[in-house]
């Protein structure tokens, strides 16, 4: 009889399943073409109680008492970009979070791939 030796372990995989739970196994957006990285989303119910409970959406909606990029709630709060996408989108059906285009950006285009140049390198020299 075969044995296996290595065993899943729930503590080294706790918060991946954890926010599979809470999503419900959503892991796609496809539905949601306007939640990019630079879309910025910003509590509407401002000091109303959150009608989900669930950890991750109440740190959403705090983060959001400013307008955040969706960029921005999945790296401070350390959640993968999709799940992320997901529970913002929760949260924009609910009516809770507002969804605010992008800032405006008035650098000239060319400059931009300067900056990227600039910053390339001194990723490379590190």
């Amino acid at each position: 009889m075969y044995e296996r030796e290595d065993h899943w372990d729930e503590d080294d995989d706790g918060p991946i399943v954890r926010l599979y739970a809470v999503t419900r196994g959503r892991g796609r957006t496809s539905q949601r073409r306007e939640l990019t990285l630079d879309t910025r989303v910003v509590d509407r119910g401002a000091g109303l109680a959150p009608q989900r409970t669930e950890p991750e959406y109440v740190d959403i909606i705090r983060l959001c008492r400013t307008a955040q990029s969706v960029a921005e709630i999945s790296a401070q709060l350390r959640l993968p970009l999709a799940l992320a996408k997901v529970l913002v989108g929760d949260l924009i059906d609910d009516g809770r979070l507002e969804v605010r285009p992008p800032f405006e950006t008035t650098i000239d285009p060319s400059r931009d791939i300067h900056l990227l140049h600039s910053i390339a390198r001194s990723l490379r020299e590190v």
